[in-house]
């Protein structure tokens, strides 16, 4: 037999379960707001920031290039204002042709 010692090392902390993140904080936001902003923003997206709606508009893109030009690249939440729920999408994945 081997007189070598098996050294035992404490297993790791983790922090469990992560901390939420900004744009986590902002979609929840969004939510809690959606029962209001249907009265005042119905099939519009609206951009949230810092927990308040800060812009709204008919194009997504548009919109987020306006608020990242206004408040620079940080985690926003862009969403469409309904209470239908969205198409899903269809991504078609490639085929392989033998």
């Amino acid at each position: 037999m081997n007189d070598t010692a098996i050294e035992t090392l404490p297993a790791p902390q983790i922090d469990w379960p992560p901390a939420e993140t900004k744009w986590e904080r902002e979609r929840r936001a969004f939510h809690r707001l959606l029962p209001s902003l249907l009265a005042t923003h119905r099939d519009k997206f609206v951009a949230i920031h810092e927990e308040r709606v800060v812009d709204s508009g008919d194009d997504e893109a548009a919109l987020a290039m306006r608020c990242y030009d206004r408040f620079g690249y940080v985690p926003i939440y862009v969403g469409l204002v309904t209470d239908r729920p969205r198409r899903p999408v269809r991504i078609p994945t490639p085929r392989l042709v033998r």
